[in-house]
């Protein structure tokens, strides 16, 4: 009698546990990035299923879940993390950074990082060591055959100046030359030769600011394509503009760090 019992009482209980986690309860929840900072449009999903729901503005969401259910919660740049729900119907988590998403990450107008896909116009980006591996005499020579619509028309004497157009000359008697931006500086590359060596009758062609540049120092070149990428430097920048990243120095462990 008391084994039927014991039986039928754990029958009972699988079933209870059984209805409870079955029940679905609301749960709600903030998600931020490291520094505080609300994380929009994170995407939240219940595991094994089709149900989900995205941040806010403010970086709040809420979704139906049943306990025991896995969220999974991912965003673009940062790790996908997981949480388990539980008896709190309060979930909130911190996202952590994920820099390896980030290879398509550019430098556009006045510094600013943003993802390629994300721009509405057209940029390429060329590593440093495409032009410091082989070097020139100006660094803008080796970018020849690298960006699709730039045009570089050396000189061919020594020190000499580089005419650097994007996508064709736009003015007939004015300046095309692209604007160069190091670090969020704009640097003019107008040429400053005279009359009489513009024209090829003679003189000493001085070169113009681009060839002042180390190639050894350059991270990377981001060429900005048409109006709307140069926009925020202006008429300066009517015909273009290569944003250059310099190298940064690097906190990296000494010798004596290691024993």
């Amino acid at each position: 009698m008391k084994t039927k019992f014991s039986g039928i009482l754990t029958l009972f209980l699988a079933l209870v546990v059984q209805i409870t986690f079955a029940q679905e309860k609301t749960i709600s929840g903030t998600v931020s990035d490291s520094n505080g900072l609300p994380l929009p449009g994170v995407n939240i999903i219940v595991t094994g299923t089709s149900t989900g729901t995205q941040t806010d503005f403010d970086g709040n969401y809420s979704i139906s879940a049943s306990q025991g259910a896995t969220l999974s919660y991912s965003f673009i740049g940062y790790k996908t993390q997981t949480k388990t729900v539980g008896a709190s119907n309060t979930i909130s988590i911190v996202m952590a950074e994920d820099l390896a998403q980030l290879d398509e990450v550019v430098v556009t107008a006045l510094g600013i990082s943003r993802e390629k896909k994300q721009l509405g116009y057209a940029s390429q980006e060329v590593d440093g060591d495409a032009v410091s591996t082989v070097k020139a005499q100006n660094f803008v020579n080796s970018l020849s055959g690298k960006v699709a619509g730039l045009n570089v028309k050396p000189s061919g004497t020594i020190g000499g100046s580089t005419n650097v157009v994007i996508r064709g000359n736009s003015s007939v008697a004015g300046n095309n030359q692209a604007l160069f931006v190091i670090d969020g500086i704009p640097i003019d590359n107008g040429i400053s030769n005279t009359s009489d060596q513009q024209a090829g009758r003679g003189g000493y062609d001085y070169g113009n600011a681009a060839s002042d540049i180390n190639p050894d120092d350059i991270e990377s070149i981001n060429v900005l394509k048409g109006a709307a990428a140069s926009a925020l430097y202006g008429s300066r920048a009517s015909n273009g503009v290569i944003m250059i990243t310099t190298k940064k120095g690097k906190k990296t462990k000494g010798y004596w760090s290691y024993y």
